[in-house]
């Protein structure tokens, strides 16, 4: 059993760098309610980034792993980001910003790794908005996927049935 999380809400600071940023007080509130919706004896994995490491730790003990790391990009903190990465989701290419078949590539290494580190044990993977649409493009249209984010999020992912259903937060 897979399940994807997305990080909970960090604390925005446009003098840090965003994979710097840490959780802040919704957040931690955030992964406190995502913490109870994870089935037990589970296997933790986030990326190596505090907020999506921060969001799986009421839950358990937490590996990272980089390759959930999402998108490298050089992006400005001001301005119309969102736009931005819907364009990069529908095949716009920015410069600074990481290849998409190259995030596919890492984040699915990490995926095989890490289910067989799991074996029969759930996997958790805590990770970021656009890196998990890249991954999920097969199964799920990646703008559509992002724009319905939520900080936290969680989805069971089912890779045979080709499907990604959110589980509902309490």
């Amino acid at each position: 059993m897979l399940f994807l999380a997305r990080h909970a809400m960090p604390a925005l600071d446009p003098e840090v760098r965003p994979e710097h940023w840490e959780l802040d007080a919704e957040g931690r509130q955030g992964a406190e309610t995502l913490a109870g919706l994870i089935p037990p004896d589970v296997l933790l994995v986030s990326s190596e980034e505090p907020k999506a490491r921060q969001t799986l730790e009421p839950a358990g003990q937490v590996d990272t792993d980089a390759r959930f790391n999402e998108v490298a990009r050089d992006e400005p903190f001001h301005g119309d980001f969102r736009a931005r990465r819907r364009a990069y989701l529908a095949r716009a290419d920015h410069p600074g910003w990481e290849r998409r078949d190259l995030v596919v590539a890492r984040f699915d290494a990490g995926i095989r790794h890490w289910q067989a580190r799991a074996d029969a044990r759930p996997l958790v993977v805590a990770t970021h908005g656009m890196a998990m649409a890249l991954w999920l493009a097969d199964i799920v249209d990646p703008i559509a996927f992002w724009d319905d984010l939520r900080l936290p999020d969680l989805f069971e992912v089912d890779l045979a049935a080709r499907t990604a259903n959110r589980v509902p937060l309490r």
